[in-house]
């Protein structure tokens, strides 16, 4: 049951391959405590047939790294990828990058991808959850003021659903939480699957 997956767990504690605090408070949703210790290695993109697929792959390297070091843990691995026009964007790298990306979203519809991967007792599991997002038609003014807040410059895509950048948003079809970083409730269902050995 999605209400008991700490039960499910037995003697094995969570481990969260991520440093996001969005991602943080997501979690403590479905478990009370778990460890924090996020993956440091390089992020190769993987050459797929399907973009959509790229996050689920960078969850799964980041959940093999930190599993290496908690085998008998379950370790939860995740990438959120926006992605637009055949596009992935990740963080801008600067302010002109990141007033590129609001440009690319302004007026348009694009999806927001997250891959999860689940590794415990040499077992693994991924999946991945997308979103439809719309934005309104955004003014050169609308996006520097929202740049000039600085919220723009750590996250995917250059925006942040949970915070001002709601106000670029005109709607979304599926998950809202899986734009601000977890698909919470396709997690505990995946989780509940794979601590019960379905998957």
């Amino acid at each position: 049951m999605i209400f008991e997956l700490d039960k499910m767990l037995g003697s094995s504690r969570v481990v969260l391959a991520s440093a996001s605090p969005r991602r943080q408070e997501l979690l403590k949703l479905i478990f009370g405590d778990f460890i924090i210790e996020p993956a440091k290695g390089e992020e190769i993109i993987p050459e797929v047939e399907e973009t959509e697929d790229v996050p689920r792959l960078l969850a799964v390297q980041k959940c093999r790294e930190v599993s290496e070091k908690h085998p008998e843990e379950l370790v939860i691995g995740c990438d959120t990828t926006v992605m637009v026009g055949g596009e992935i964007l990740g963080k801008p790298k600067d302010e002109k990058d990141a007033a590129r990306m609001l440009r690319m979203l302004s007026g348009s519809t694009h999806q927001v991808v997250s891959g999860v991967c689940l590794r415990m007792k040499g077992r693994e599991h991924s999946f991945r959850q997308s979103t439809t997002v719309v934005f309104r038609q955004l003014t050169e003014e609308e996006i520097a003021a929202y740049i000039a807040t600085g919220e723009p410059m750590d996250k995917a895509g250059a925006y942040g659903i949970q915070e001002k950048g709601c106000l670029l948003v005109r709607g979304i079809s599926g998950d809202f939480l899986n734009v601000v970083g977890l698909p919470v409730e396709m997690l505990a269902l995946e989780l509940e699957r794979f601590l019960g050995g379905e998957c």
